[in-house]
């Protein structure tokens, strides 16, 4: 069990706290994974949004994807997507990470209340990750969307229950005072 403290710092990053959730069905769409890791990726995507009781889409009226996910052997591979650039929103994004050593990245956008409209998932399988199980990496990445993480996160029964709770009805898609994490802890106490 998560602690308001421990869940407060989950969302914390620069002294900000900032907890979003999606805000609309999600319908995604993967790239560069072979046919059959495509099915385990999609496979533990919908569990996720099971778990968290949240709605999996065919697609999205407004952007046809909103889950994208970007799978390349180093990052100079993402030179080749088409307006990369606009769509990330960070003009030379693959070579800050190319000289960071990322292995992963996701960038957020958001609707106009605050909740989550899209995720941008960018994945480099050359480096630490070419050995991770499919299975293992497919729902950590599905985790670390459902809810805007200031750090990553690892697939547990504490963190379910935490996302669950942040999918309550009752609570708003978007908070930003960190006392947001004392209604996050009680919720997850009873799930």
């Amino acid at each position: 069990m998560m602690q308001a403290e421990e869940i407060a710092g989950l969302f914390t990053r620069d002294g900000q706290y900032l907890c979003a959730r999606w805000g609309r069905p999600v319908a995604p769409v993967i790239f560069g994974l072979a046919d059959e890791s495509l099915a385990v990726f999609r496979a533990a995507t919908a569990a996720v949004l099971a778990d968290a009781g949240h709605s999996l889409a065919e697609t999205d009226p407004e952007m046809g994807a909103n889950m994208l996910g970007f799978f390349v052997r180093d990052w100079d591979e993402l030179a080749g997507v088409p307006d990369f650039d606009r769509l990330v929103g960070q003009p030379g994004l693959p070579a800050r990470l190319k000289a960071q050593r990322a292995d992963q990245y996701r960038v957020f956008r958001f609707d106009g209340d605050g909740g989550i409209r899209a995720c941008i998932t960018l994945v480099a399988m050359g480096g630490a990750l070419a050995e991770a199980h499919p299975g293992q990496l497919a729902e950590a990445l599905a985790v670390r969307a459902m809810l805007t993480f200031a750090r990553d996160v690892q697939p547990s029964a504490a963190l379910a229950r935490v996302i669950r709770a942040a999918y309550d009805p009752a609570l708003p898609v978007v908070a930003r005072d960190a006392s947001h994490a004392l209604r996050l802890a009680a919720r997850a106490s009873l799930a």
